[in-house]
């Protein structure tokens, strides 16, 4: 039954590999269980009750996906996108937490619009070839970008900007033994690498001091309650948009821009490693994983979360060999069960976690052997996109500045017939958009 309903021998893969996957992208994507609340709470919002809803919220946006698509891509909660909500929208706007998540259903309806009418789809097929190869290895660069963070392998510096970490400290040194780790499991072919990896990396940090204590710590218990969420269950304000339109349309269009090219630049970028597009390159099922991440937002909303969306981590399940929607199911399962085990899945420390986002960006970074490097019209905007994406810390931004440099590149060289209306009808809202 469950190699019929996810294809399983069509896809070439096996139970045992989703689950692993599942595993493995829950694993690496399991922090947002504690910094979503975290965020979310400023807004005067229960902490604790904030854990079931983004639990709830993953578990239901990834089992959209897998049913709609049959595709290993999970959801949850967007981080910058609930920094956005809390310390924008409501802290400093001054608009009510409930009117902010009326706003964020409002936003998820218009996806859902924009994804059934198949405005999304042409959006998403007006990405030239060479920036998706960009968008693949800008996210590649990205997440490892994040991994070398969450490992303290980078920190910041006011001068340069980053600079090395403290090279000294258990935590950076277990992530850096964690890389080596991982590479090695993954060269000798060990199933679940990743997600192995990950475990043996947890208990070894039982034993490994940073500052007052150890970099995992062992659990307070196994299991525990969740927390209720009637403070947050439908207790948004859907009248605020329509009474306050004037002043809130920009936060709709600033939740569409950002999340529309998150969602888009994810889909591209884990499908094109996970060889789900067809021969033209695009995504067959584009419009239905679209459309689960609006319908994925609206529940969010419903439930009293920000933005749910595509995960990026997903690139760490297709790694470990996933490929189908029982990879995201396996995702959403681990969220439910997390409801339960809290206490044994908030041990996984960022720096067992960071090695393994830093091993998907090597795999991800691959894709650049496909560029065509004796055309510089084409490098150069996939350049642009791929060190943007890390460098301002987005995804959307990075497709914007590599429209713009495309469109603008080939209009300078006389190669206006690469521009297709749709792109270039997109470069310039994008330059809008940053002028303006």
């Amino acid at each position: 039954m469950i190699d019929k309903l996810f294809r399983l021998s069509e896809h070439k893969t096996t139970v045992k590999t989703e689950i692993l996957a599942g595993l493995t992208t829950f694993a690496a994507m399991s922090y947002i269980l504690a910094v979503n609340p975290a965020i979310l709470s400023d807004t005067g919002l229960d902490f604790q009750g904030l854990i079931t809803v983004t639990a709830l919220a993953a578990a239901i946006g990834s089992l959209i996906m897998a049913l709609l698509t049959n595709y290993p891509i999970a959801l949850a909660p967007g981080m910058g996108l609930n920094a956005y909500f809390t310390y924008n929208v409501v802290l400093s706007e001054g608009i009510p937490v409930q009117a902010a998540l009326g706003l964020v259903f409002w936003n998820g309806v218009l996806f859902l619009l924009l994804s059934v009418t198949g405005v999304r789809t042409k959006i998403a097929h007006a990405i030239p070839q060479s920036l998706r190869i960009g968008v693949q290895c800008g996210i590649g660069l990205f997440i490892a970008f994040i991994g070398l963070r969450n490992g303290g392998m980078i920190i910041n510096d006011d001068a340069t900007l980053v600079r090395l970490g403290d090279l000294s400290n258990g935590g950076t040194l277990l992530c850096l033994f964690g890389i080596l780790l991982m590479v090695f499991l993954v060269y000798r072919q060990v199933p679940g690498a990743i997600f192995v990896g990950i475990i043996i990396l947890t208990a070894v940090g039982l034993f490994v001091p940073k500052g007052d204590s150890t970099v995992s710590r062992f659990p307070d218990g196994i299991v525990s309650m969740p927390a209720g969420i009637q403070e947050t269950f439908l207790q948004f304000d859907l009248g605020f948009l329509f009474q306050h339109f004037l002043e809130v349309y920009p936060i709709i269009l600033a939740l569409l821009f950002v999340d529309l090219f998150d969602t888009i630049g994810t889909l591209i970028g884990v499908s094109r490693r996970a060889k789900l597009l067809d021969e033209n390159q695009n995504l067959p099922k584009m419009g239905r994983a679209l459309s689960s991440d609006a319908a994925a937002t609206t529940i969010g909303a419903m439930l009293g979360t920000s933005t749910v969306t595509s995960y990026v981590e997903s690139a760490a399940g297709v790694e470990s060999g996933g490929k189908t929607g029982l990879t995201a199911v396996t995702v959403a399962v681990c969220f439910l069960l997390a409801l339960v085990f809290s206490p044994l899945i908030t041990i996984i420390p960022f720096e067992a976690t960071a090695p393994a986002l830093i091993l998907v960006g090597i795999f991800m970074i691959n894709g650049i052997s496909n560029l065509d490097f004796d055309d510089i019209t084409e490098l150069a905007p996939a350049f642009i996109t791929m060190v943007a994406m890390p460098l301002t810390y987005s995804i959307s931004e990075g497709i914007a500045l590599g429209f713009i440099t495309y469109v603008g590149v080939k209009l300078l060289t006389g190669k206006h017939k690469d521009i297709s209306l749709l792109t270039g009808i997109l470069s310039l809202v994008f330059l809008a958009h940053y002028i303006l």
